[in-house]
């Protein structure tokens, strides 16, 4: 289990058995990443595999205070990147760890690296951020689709016709324009994206397009994950040259 995280495993799961594989789907909201994650799950249930869904804010233990603290617009950074780190760390001991140990797909809408970006966008630095979600599983596949920051803007005011006061990065004090706030906020979120695409290897797919495309560019990154191992052609055993054996006079 230690090789399978990015620092210490939670207690009591070094030993753990995790026949399953963990898909992450990464992007900002406007991405495509919540309609591409559902389409992806679909996709593989066809294909027979079982599914399990997370993402963030989804633990019984924290969500509901995550989601009242930000509604007050006071919650500070650091205090906000505790709190999503226990709901993380809740989903990963009593979710995805057991579906991954059954043999279950666990896909992720968003995982460690939107809660990694958000933070040293706010101020932490890149160690600290790491340290704290270091008990996180290494993913088998982790999907970025990446985004224009006006791209995101355009199809946040077409679904909510207003911007949302946490995704502009309004509590940054960028600007007192909400419109400014946002492109700034976005920009320096894809940036650190950018930074880890290298270092965790993620596999970048071009989100500014049409979904059907999105998702066609999807599978055929998923897909390999499920295709059987290759066998090695077996020889066949040499042949003696040597003649038939004669027997003594």
């Amino acid at each position: 289990m230690r090789d399978r995280t990015y620092g210490t495993p939670l207690p009591g799961m070094l030993d753990e058995n995790l026949p399953g594989k963990l898909i992450v789907i990464e992007g900002a909201d406007g991405s495509g990443r919540t309609t591409e994650a559902e389409r992806l799950k679909e996709a593989l249930e066809i294909e027979g595999h079982s599914i399990v869904d997370t993402g963030l804010r989804r633990s019984t233990l924290v969500s509901e205070r995550i989601d009242l603290a930000k509604q007050g617009h006071t919650l500070a950074a650091t205090t906000m990147a505790l709190l999503y780190a226990t709901d993380f760390a809740d989903q990963l001991e009593n979710k995805i760890i057991p579906a991954l140990a059954g043999g279950s797909t666990v896909l992720a809408d968003r995982y460690i690296y939107t809660l990694t970006a958000r933070a040293v966008v706010r101020g932490a630095s890149r160690q600290w951020a790491q340290q704290l979600y270091g008990f996180a599983l290494r993913p088998d596949l982790t999907i970025f689709l990446d985004a224009r920051p006006e791209i995101l803007m355009h199809r946040a005011i077409s679904k909510y016709g207003s911007l949302d006061y946490w995704e502009s990065g309004m509590d940054l004090s960028i600007s007192p324009d909400r419109f400014e706030s946002f492109l700034e906020y976005q920009a320096r979120l894809r940036r650190e994206f950018g930074w880890m695409v290298e270092a965790y290897g993620f596999s970048v797919v071009d989100a500014n397009r049409h979904p059907d495309l999105v998702h066609e560019d999807v599978l055929k990154r998923v897909l390999p994950l499920y295709a059987p191992p290759k066998r090695r052609r077996s020889l066949p055993p040499p042949t003696s040259r040597a003649g038939p054996s004669t027997a003594s006079a």
